[in-house]
């Protein structure tokens, strides 16, 4: 029986012509395991190969031949199960899901249907405006991928690629804990993260190592679970919240006229943004589940769970606790920090011995923006965590001033180089001669007397007076000298 774990929340509500409507969501996300083999043959799982390149015989299910499980298959999976806080099951079972397909050569699936390797485990999101909420996780199983039709490369006609078929997944199955869009993107962006973490999933959804079966229904708030539909093979975090919304919508429409939702299995077009009847729903019946009689029981004891267990790295959760901690950051800076592990450890590299708070305004203020522009994480947009923190030092120090850095980090950026060589070759250094602001002070004042004579009666004029000495210096003149003189001269 499924239990309902939420309390109905009026911001996730949907209006409908007759009333409010209550979203419900669980994700079954596919993740491909990082392992170098397939998860019952030697094949490569190298992607982009040629067509049917990394294909043995038991992945063509040739005659006579037998799976033998990947043992490191079998690590990743546990370790996945360990970072989501999940039950690790000691004795599972593989299982035949019996279905035709073309690119299914054995004619079965082999997967794990009562008895999977991982049991109940949560994942916790931080939502912007509901703070904490809590996903359940039903169970992870393993299973071997299908192959890939393709039906565009050869008019009328449709090809199979078996590069992918035997490929190990992680089916990790979400309980109908997600009441909207947003949090069912941020749970795969959690998810994925996670993986990344452990390192047992790229988490890749364009080459298709991550995607996501999205069950939605809809229901009158706090009322009974209603029919559901399944929308396969979703491949990317923003295509998953617009078919959600539009299925919302389509299940509301009909419910409002009158009629019934049928459970069935459906598919998302980008292109258009709506989701298409694809087949009715199957049940676990229709499958002729059974114990595949090529594999025995799958068993291991609680010493290879720990040994796993040990080698854990600092997950995401605990990550952003111990930067806010440690470093004072915001609970946003330090989550916007741990979403890549890359990022995670760029930061820390540029924060130590230095104010963390000015570190993770550069790595995600200017530094990030730039990374957006050219497509690549932080960590890989060509500024190093040396330099960037060399250019930090220099506004320390007080050679430069914030405002120069800037235009540092741009020259850092087009042509390369150490932030102190080329504030040494483009003439940056930050003037501090009081002397020197003093004359470009009285010079302004000389040049505006009208101006200064109002300061004293409208002292926000003081603002003008510094952006002009700071024009007339190049920027380089030091921002508090400027502010100190000035107000010294003009008497306030």
């Amino acid at each position: 029986m499924i239990v309902d774990t939420r309390t109905p929340n009026p911001k996730n509500f949907i209006s409908g012509a007759t009333g409010d409507w209550e979203l419900v969501i669980g994700l079954e996300v596919h993740a491909q395991i990082t392992s170098k083999s397939k998860l019952f043959s030697a094949s490569s799982t190298s992607f982009g190969g040629e067509p049917n390149d990394h294909v043995s015989l038991v992945d063509a299910a040739m005659p006579g031949m037998l799976p033998v499980i990947n043992k490191y298959c079998v690590e990743q999976a546990v370790r996945t199960g360990l970072g989501l806080k999940a039950k690790i099951n000691k004795r599972s079972v593989f299982d035949r899901k019996n279905y035709f397909y073309p690119d299914l050569p054995q004619g079965y699936q082999i997967s794990q249907f009562k008895d999977p390797i991982v049991g109940e485990g949560t994942v916790h999101l931080d939502m912007p405006e509901d703070g904490a909420v809590e996903v359940g996780i039903e169970r992870l199983h393993m299973e071997q991928d299908a192959g890939k039709s393709i039906h565009d490369l050869v008019p009328g006609k449709s090809v199979v690629d078996l590069n992918r078929s035997g490929v190990a997944l992680m089916e990790i199955v979400s309980k109908p804990d997600i009441r909207s869009a947003d949090e069912a993107k941020a749970y795969v962006t959690k998810l994925r993260t996670i993986l990344r973490y452990l390192g047992t999933c790229d988490g890749n959804m364009e080459e298709g190592s991550l995607r996501a079966d999205v069950n939605v229904s809809v229901r009158e708030p706090g009322g009974e679970f209603g029919t559901r539909c399944e929308i396969k093979n979703v491949n990317s975090i923003r295509f998953i919240g617009q078919a959600i919304d539009y299925e919302a919508r389509r299940q509301i429409d009909i419910l409002e006229d009158g009629g019934e939702i049928d459970q069935e299995t459906r598919l998302f077009d980008p292109k258009s943004g709506v989701t298409r009847s694809m087949r009715s729903k199957e049940e676990a019946h229709d499958y002729r589940y059974f114990p595949d009689p090529d594999l025995l029981p799958l068993e291991f004891d609680q010493a290879f769970v720990d040994e796993i267990a040990a080698s854990l790295p600092e997950l995401p959760d605990e990550k952003q606790a111990r930067m806010i901690e440690q470093y004072g950051l915001s609970a946003y800076d330090a989550g916007l920090l741990v979403d890549e592990p890359e990022t995670a450890a760029f930061f820390e590299a540029v924060a130590e011995g230095r104010d963390a708070k000015v570190a993770v305004n550069w790595v995600m203020g200017d530094l990030a923006a730039h990374a957006n522009q050219v497509g690549k994480p932080v960590a890989d947009a060509g500024i190093s965590a040396g330099q960037l923190g060399s250019l930090i030092d220099l506004i320390a120090d007080g050679t430069i001033s914030g405002k120069i850095a800037k235009d540092v980090l741009d020259i850092m950026i087009a042509e390369g180089g150490e932030p102190a060589q080329i504030v040494q070759d483009k003439g940056l250094k930050q003037v501090t001669d009081t002397g020197a602001i003093e004359a470009i002070i009285d010079e302004v004042i000389a040049e505006n007397p009208d101006k200064a004579a109002q300061v004293k009666e409208k002292p926000k004029m003081a603002g003008w007076f510094v952006g002009q000495v700071m024009q007339k210096s190049g920027g380089k003149a030091n921002p508090q000298a400027v502010n100190a003189i000035l107000a010294q001269k003009l008497g306030l």
